[in-house]
C-alpha cells in the first residue's frame, strides 16, 4: 500500500536550532533515531555524529540479517534508511518489506530521512519509478545541486556540490515537492510531509569515501563517473559547506511536530 501525504503542498523552514534553556529537555528528544543500514560493515556515518552530538541515541538495525523494524515510533524520534549496493527494485523479501514499512513515519508524519537508497525506497513507496539513467550515466563522486525556492526556504546555505554514488534515479512522486535539482538525475530532494529523500550522501565520511573508492573502484569506469582522486580534491573543496548543512538540516528536522500535535496545541 503506497501513502501518499496530503501534507507536502506546505514546506515549513526547518527551525534554526533549539534555544538554550535551563530546564531539562523534553523526553521526546531522548528518544534514540532509528536507523536502518544495509551491510554487515556500514555505519550511520557522518548523520550519525550529528544525531549523537545532539543528544540522541541511535537505535541501529539491519532488516537484511534478520532485524525487525518497529510497528510504530513512537518510542522514536525519527527514522532514517540509509544507503546501499542493493536496489529498491530488487526482488528480495527485505527489501519490499523495507518499503511497506516507510508507511508506518508516512502515516505517524514522524520524521523520517532516506538518503540514496532509501531515498528511492521511499519514492516507491509514494509510487513514482526508480530505475537506471536512460543513457547509462552514473553519478560517482561530487556534482553540482540546485536548490528550488522551496529548498533554500527550508534550509539556506546549500553546498554547490555534493557527494554521489548511485547508478539508479527516481521519479518526483505524485504531491512531493522538489527541494533540489540536478543535471543527469532532475530529482535531488524532495519532501512529503516530515518525511525527505536525498539522493546525495551527505552521510559520507573521510574514511568512508576510503573504503568507498578502493572497494568500488571497477564502478568509476562506468559513463559519468570521476576518477578517484576527484573526489578527495572535490571533498576539500565542498566538505566544509555540506557539513555544515547536514548539521542545519539534522537539527530542524528532528524538531518538526506532526500535524495532528500542531493542531491539538492551537485548540
Amino acid at each position: 500500500m503506497s501513502l501518499r501525504s496530503d501534507q507536502a503542498s506546505v514546506v515549513v523552514p526547518l527551525p534554526t536550532g533549539r534555544p538554550a534553556a535551563p530546564t531539562p529537555p523534553d523526553p521526546v528528544s531522548l528518544r534514540p533515531v532509528l536507523i536502518v543500514l544495509h551491510q554487515e560493515t556500514s555505519t550511520p556515518g557522518r548523520i550519525g555524529n550529528a544525531l549523537r552530538a545532539l543528544g540522541y541515541r541511535l537505535d541501529i538495525r539491519r532488516p537484511r540479517f534478520g532485524d525487525a523494524l518497529p510497528g510504530t515510533l513512537n518510542d522514536h524520534a525519527g527514522a532514517v534508511i540509509f544507503g546501499g549496493p542493493m536496489s529498491a527494485n530488487d526482488p528480495d523479501k527485505y527489501v519490499r518489506q523495507e518499503i511497506d514499512w516507510i508507511e508506518v513515519p508516512l502515516r505517524e508524519q514522524r520524521p523520517f530521512l532516506g538518503i540514496c537508497l532509501g531515498a528511492q525506497m521511499l519514492a516507491r513507496q509514494l509510487g513514482a519509478a526508480v530505475a537506471p539513467h536512460p543513457g547509462g550515466r552514473v553519478e560517482i563522486g561530487y556534482y553540482p545541486i540546485r536548490p528550488t525556492a522551496l529548498g533554500r526556504a527550508l534550509c539556506p546555505n546549500w553546498p554547490a556540490r555534493v557527494y554521489h554514488w548511485h547508478v539508479e534515479g527516481f521519479q518526483l512522486p505524485a504531491g512531493a515537492e522538489l527541494l533540489a535539482e540536478g543535471d543527469d538525475f532532475p530529482v535531488q530532494a524532495f519532501q512529503a510531509g516530515n518525511a525527505f529523500g536525498f539522493q546525495f550522501h551527505p552521510d559520507v565520511t573521510q574514511a568512508m569515501m576510503h573504503r568507498w573508492t578502493v572497494r568500488g573502484c571497477a564502478r568509476m569506469d562506468a559513463p559519468g563517473a570521476q576518477q578517484r582522486h576527484l573526489h578527495f580534491s572535490a571533498r576539500a573543496q565542498h566538505d566544509a559547506a555540506e557539513r555544515a548543512w547536514l548539521t542545519h538540516f539534522i537539527d530542524g528536522w528532528l524538531a518538526r511536530t506532526p500535524r495532528a500535535q500542531l493542531l491539538q496545541a492551537a485548540e
